[in-house]
């Protein structure tokens, strides 16, 4: 049995659970997510306890995946409706800028055309100076969205320069040694 699957995820009083079919919504105020769920498992919502349950039909090894998976991707839809989600980066390299121009993200990062992301709906971007913070109720969404900006210019271990998250850490390299190597 997974140990992450057999919890029940928990959902709060202001948060509306329904399952309708291989279907799960989860809202809450102006958020609203939904996700459709495999055959292989189940989902029920128990109003008594407040709480959502996932089980699975059988013991395949698709059933047993996904029984883990399921139940994750609802507790993260809860999460996000109530909390959000939120992904920061940061912009090293000299002269380099972000700025937002209507529903896309413009990055001059050192190429001769500044490149452009289109934001989806559902997610924010704001931008400060050089930092970027992309925010929203959907974990995958923000996360999508983070990599793409991210992809436009990745640091690179010799200089550090490019776009990371904040959090990341870049495992610099030292480059080549010049003069006086040592004689054979």
């Amino acid at each position: 049995m997974s140990r992450i699957g057999k919890k029940p995820v928990p959902v709060p009083d202001n948060v509306k659970v329904a399952v309708s079919g291989q279907s799960v919504t989860v809202e809450s105020g102006k958020n609203k997510l939904s996700f459709t769920f495999k055959p292989e498992v189940a989902v029920t919502f128990d109003p008594a306890a407040k709480a959502v349950v996932v089980t699975r039909g059988n013991d395949s090894k698709e059933a047993r995946a996904l029984h883990g998976t399921t139940r994750a991707l609802i507790a993260n839809m809860v999460e996000g409706v109530t909390k959000g989600f939120t992904r920061e980066l940061e912009l090293v390299g000299v002269g380099w800028s972000v700025a937002l121009q209507g529903a896309n993200v413009v990055l001059n990062v050192g190429f001769a055309n500044p490149r452009t992301v289109a934001v989806p709906a559902g997610v924010k971007v704001e931008v400060t100076g050089t930092k970027i913070k992309v925010s929203g109720a959907d974990s995958q969404a923000v996360g999508a969205v983070a990599a793409v900006i991210r992809a436009q210019r990745p640091p690179e271990p010799y200089n550090g320069k490019g776009i990371k998250y904040s959090d990341e850490t870049i495992i610099r390299k030292q480059g080549k040694a010049f003069a006086g190597g040592a004689t054979a």
